[in-house]
Formats: structure tokens, sequence, C-alpha cells
């Protein structure tokens, strides 16, 4: 699989139902600047994160809105929506990213995120026009 086939077979995934897992190096590295602070994970960390999501939400799925690509790194733009298991008929959305990854064999190696937690107005929403 190619940089960009890889950041979209993860971006097509639902957190709470698939192995994302597969995706990330062993090896990897996220750097990322969140509302809440700045945080540096590495593979345990994003499954420490993964297995909270499986535990807390019936879906967790991206919406891409861009995906650039530049030899083996990959820039995506995307938000994030959910629907917990206490309100399954209710889908939210969760925050805006931009994420740029670079992949060393076949899998995520290094993430560099920012992220702003979404809030719901219709043009905010409706930037993927």
């Amino acid at each position: 699989m190619s940089a960009k086939e890889i950041v979209k077979a993860l971006y097509s995934s639902d957190v709470a139902q698939d192995d994302v897992m597969q995706y990330f190096h062993k090896d990897c590295k996220v750097k990322w600047h969140s509302t809440k602070g700045y945080r540096v994970m590495n593979f345990d960390d994003i499954s420490e994160i993964v297995l909270g999501i499986k535990q807390s939400f019936h879906s967790f799925s991206y919406r891409l809105s861009h995906i650039l690509e530049d030899n083996t790194t990959i820039t995506a733009r995307y938000t994030i929506y959910a629907t917990s298991i206490e309100r399954e008929e209710k889908e939210d959305p969760i925050a805006h990213f931009i994420s740029i990854w670079e992949t060393k064999d076949g899998k995520l190696y290094r993430g560099f995120e920012i992220s702003q937690l979404a809030d719901h107005s219709v043009e905010s929403l409706n930037s993927f026009a």
C-alpha cells in the first residue's frame, strides 16, 4: 500500500468497530497539539486511546475533506463523528483535525496533529462543501 492508501484506509475505518492498530508502526510516535495542550504518544498510548473509544462509543469515524501527498508524507483534514453507547441514534461531531503522517515499512510512523473541538455551527460542519 502507498502512504496515501494507508492514511485513507485508517480514515475509512470506524475506530469503535475496526482494528485500526494494524495501520500503526510499533515504533510510531504522534505529536498532538489539542485544545487541552501538547501530548506525545507512542504505539501503546494510541492503543490505550483506541481501547477507550471501543468501550465508550458505538461508532467513531472520520469524514475526510482533504488529503495531500508529498512522496511518503500525507496531510489529511477531517472531522471526527461519534455515537456514544448511551445514544446510538445520535451522531455528533467531536473535533476537527489536520494531521501529517510519515510512513515506514507500510505503516504510520510519525504523526503531527492539531485539533480543535467541533463547535456544532453550520459553517463549521459544512466546511467540506
